[in-house]
């Protein structure tokens, strides 16, 4: 693969895969750049769902923030729990974009 048409992973993903006491991580680059298109995709489309939370219920993004972390913290939700941390940091990040209206 050439470096250069890959995707840019956030370092705070790459992170996640590093082995503790080294710089260098736990998994190819490949499997890498799956994990975050995955975690992207998955912070994207909850991003609605969140909105819709938060306007419907009229409670803070940290409630709603908690209460969707909690949903990926669950065995068949597809990710460990370091992932699951970072969708709920970039879900974070998506609501700030679309402050309550």
């Amino acid at each position: 693969m050439d470096d250069e048409t890959q995707l840019q992973v956030p370092r705070s993903f790459v992170e996640l895969c590093l082995r503790e006491g080294s710089g260098k991580p736990c998994a190819s680059r490949a499997h890498i750049e799956l994990r975050h298109e995955f975690c992207e995709d998955l912070a994207q489309l909850l991003s609605g769902r969140a909105r819709e939370l938060r306007a419907d219920l009229g409670i803070t993004d940290e409630d709603v923030l908690e209460r969707m972390h909690q949903g990926l913290l669950q065995a068949d939700s597809g990710l460990d729990a370091r992932e699951a941390w970072w969708v709920r940091m970039r879900l974070r990040e998506l609501l700030e974009h679309f402050p309550r209206g």
